[in-house]
């Protein structure tokens, strides 16, 4: 494994860039490494190495973004237990990290509509934040685990959190919404009825909320 890791690392300083690592760390990103190196290059590293749930519990054992967002690539899905998606959930702690962690492994995860529900009702903002996006990934994939969530109650705390003071959880609330709605206009309708009270709300946020969710289901539904 050491010269698996060895040779990872060897591809991230020969991908590295300076002035992209830089721009994260002033967007408040913050690892105790970070290489700059995008996404694309990040999934064409990936595929040069098999798949090990041991290596990707070392790679995200790491305080290196890149080395965490490889972790998701290169852990086996079906490998992966729920004990350890709720380890590594806990241990998400940015918004990129999250969105990486729910498209390339948890969405995949057989147990995904358990872990949707249970995350979504954590008391932890970035954990809830989390079940909600991962419930909107779900339903851009159009998984059949979609039909396996209690979508309802899901979805009614979703509507709550648009509410929220952090944009991390409200952001992730709205996704979980409006995904859900693009699905089919029976659930475009529900979604609206739900936030409704948004429409006349005296928070500008609410309002704007509102208005892109109708505006989106209005010429996304036919």
């Amino acid at each position: 494994m050491e010269a698996t890791l060895q040779a990872i690392r060897t591809d991230l300083r020969l991908s590295m860039n300076g002035p992209v690592a830089a721009g994260m760390r002033k967007m408040g990103i913050s690892y105790r490494v970070i290489f700059g190196v995008d996404l694309p290059r990040l999934q064409g590293i990936s595929r040069k190495y098999e798949p090990s749930a041991a290596l990707a519990e070392r790679l995200w054992s790491e305080d290196v973004r890149e080395l965490k967002i490889l972790a998701t690539l290169l852990y086996p899905p079906g490998e992966m237990s729920i004990e350890v998606a709720d380890r590594w959930v806990r241990q998400i702690n940015n918004q990129e990290l999250r969105e990486q962690a729910c498209k390339n492994l948890f969405e995949k995860l057989p147990f995904a509509n358990e872990a949707v529900e249970d995350w979504s009702a954590c008391e932890e903002n970035g954990i809830r934040a989390t079940g909600h996006w991962l419930f909107a990934r779900l339903c851009i994939r159009g998984s059949a685990l979609v039909d396996k969530v209690d979508s309802m109650q899901v979805l009614q705390r979703a509507v709550a959190d648009m509410k929220a003071d952090s944009p991390m959880l409200y952001q992730s609330a709205l996704g979980a919404l409006r995904f859900f709605g693009r699905t089919n206009r029976q659930r475009s309708a529900w979604v609206l009825q739900e936030v409704s009270s948004f429409e006349a709300s005296s928070s500008p946020r609410e309002r704007e909320m509102y208005d892109q969710l109708k505006c989106e289901f209005d010429y996304s539904i036919g």
